[in-house]
């Protein structure tokens, strides 16, 4: 497996991006072109806890199930390609998120 590029943010990088964009019922695509910008890296861990600090009345617990889901319909959308490149660029971890989880 390649080893991964280093990311400043939780996201994937703009060509993947787009591609992914262009997958997604409109209102989603929206959200991922115009992200709000994390200030450091993101583990997992952390964002799926800023996640439940952003909905209103979620816990770590329910914030999970939440990202899981959108995820895991991403990654259906994405397919096995964009989505492995995707992954290639996201810390370690995010692949249990989008339900996929990668060999070590």
């Amino acid at each position: 497996m390649a080893p991964r590029a280093s990311r400043s943010r939780a996201e994937p990088v703009r060509p993947e991006r787009a591609e992914l964009a262009a997958r997604l019922p409109e209102t989603m695509a929206l959200i991922l072109l115009n992200p709000l910008q994390a200030a450091e890296p993101l583990s997992p861990e952390r964002f799926v806890r800023a996640t439940a600090a952003w909905i209103e009345g979620a816990t770590e617990r329910t914030a999970m199930g939440d990202v899981g889901a959108v995820l895991s319909v991403a990654a259906d959308a994405a397919g096995e390609d964009l989505l492995r490149r995707i992954l290639l660029q996201l810390p370690t971890g995010y692949d249990l998120l989008f339900g996929h989880p990668q060999p070590l």
